[in-house]
């Protein structure tokens, strides 16, 4: 951790690409620590971000003390982004990375992000768009890790340190199939009733007029209740969903990177 404070002292100025999730939120805690009003965040708000999660990611820098500029972004009106082959991600960074690196140029600053060095062990596309828009990524170059991150996130009093992944409502829809407005709607309708339900991770995958639902394998059990499931199913329906499917396996983070391109996967 020290060595992240170290570098993001010697940028200066930064900007930090922020979600709420644990890796950005630590970014931009250490560099408000050792740069105070030199750090701000930058959150990029589109169709793809749940409000709940753009609610919860500004109360989080507010509580801290730390400054966050909230950004439209347009990753709709690009061609690559709404195609959704494999490389949808790098076509989501383009537009993030390219929005903050633009304001960090006009402010004299560094553009940063939560990269951490467990993800370079991941399908993350989106890495390329980061390197070609000189975004630099203070955990990986400390040689810091999921567990690193999270154990000081921890140190640091970030309520958020034990928080699971929540990768954009873009990577529910399979590979091939177009990313529309339509579908991030359903998705976040609908995995909101999961929550509801008292499912903390919950994956809806959008298959048109099937929803496939994903939860941690030991809440399966809980799930499938039946008073609990119908409840869920009738949201689901009057929400646009004709069938209601329960992944029998469950989700674990990555699963679907193994899918190929134009098959039943994205990303996360």
């Amino acid at each position: 951790m020290e060595r992240a404070g170290d570098l993001l002292r010697e940028a200066g100025r930064v900007l930090v690409a922020y979600s709420g999730g644990v890796d950005s939120s630590l970014v931009l805690e250490i560099g408000h620590r050792v740069l105070g009003a030199g750090c701000t965040g930058i959150l990029a708000v589109s169709p793809s971000l749940p409000a709940a999660e753009r609610e919860a990611a500004l109360a989080l820098a507010a509580a801290r003390g730390i400054a966050v500029e909230a950004h439209p972004t347009f990753e709709m009106e690009r061609a690559g982004y709404v195609a959704n082959g494999a490389d949808r991600c790098y076509h989501c960074k383009v537009e993030v990375y390219g929005l903050i690196a633009r304001l960090a140029a006009e402010r004299g600053a560094v553009a940063a992000d939560g990269f951490n060095r467990d993800d370079r062990a991941d399908w993350r596309p989106g890495r390329r768009a980061a390197v070609e828009q000189g975004v630099v990524s203070p955990l990986d170059a400390a040689g810091m890790g999921k567990a690193d991150v999270r154990a000081a996130a921890r140190e640091l009093g970030l309520p958020n340190w034990d928080k699971p992944a929540a990768a954009c409502l873009s990577s529910r829809v399979p590979y091939g199939t177009p990313v529309t407005l339509a579908a991030l709607s359903r998705v976040a309708a609908a995995e909101g009733a999961l929550r509801a339900e008292g499912f903390a991770v919950v994956r809806v995958r959008d298959r048109g007029a099937v929803a496939s639902v994903e939860v941690e394998p030991a809440a399966l059990a809980r799930l499938r209740q039946p008073d609990r499931l119908a409840r869920i199913v009738t949201r689901l329906r009057g929400i646009g969903y004709a069938e209601v499917r329960v992944d029998p396996e469950g989700y674990r983070p990555g699963k679907l990177n193994l899918a190929p391109a134009g098959g039943a996967g994205s990303p996360e």
